[in-house]
């Protein structure tokens, strides 16, 4: 089984993709837009698509009500990992594009560092070094 997409239901898809360009210098790869909204945005990464629906697209696809994310909020218990060499300038980059701090890096007893974020409508974000460092 491979993973192939993580999609997050957002309230502002075009800021979303905007963040995570600059924050992390992801590039958009698809984007689809109905009756001139953006209802979904896909990002390339090195492994699954990140991709970002509205809210709207949401309900047209899940037909129920759910949690949405907010920076008024607890965050949600499950996260976006970025792998990199860097964590600490990642950290730093993504805090200056509207990041907000949960946890500063920290080196791990097992090895990794790893820092905890928040995107600009409260998604987590973990940020680490391989494991096998």
């Amino acid at each position: 089984m491979k993973l192939g997409f993580v999609v997050i239901y957002v309230e502002d898809v075009k800021g979303l993709l905007e963040f995570y360009q600059k924050a992390f210098d992801l590039k958009v790869r698809f984007e689809y837009e109905e009756g001139g909204v953006l209802l979904y945005g896909e990002m390339e990464t090195e492994g699954a698509v990140l991709g970002f629906a509205s809210h709207e697209m949401g309900k047209m696809n899940l037909g129920v009500d759910y949690q949405k994310t907010s920076l008024n909020e607890k965050p949600f218990g499950q996260e976006i990992v970025f792998v990199t060499d860097d964590v600490q300038g990642a950290y730093e980059k993504a805090i200056k594009s509207g990041a907000t701090s949960v946890a500063e890096p920290l080196r791990k007893p097992w090895g990794q560092t790893v820092a905890f974020i928040r995107d600009i409508e409260g998604g987590l974000i973990e940020l680490c070094t391989p494991m096998n460092e």
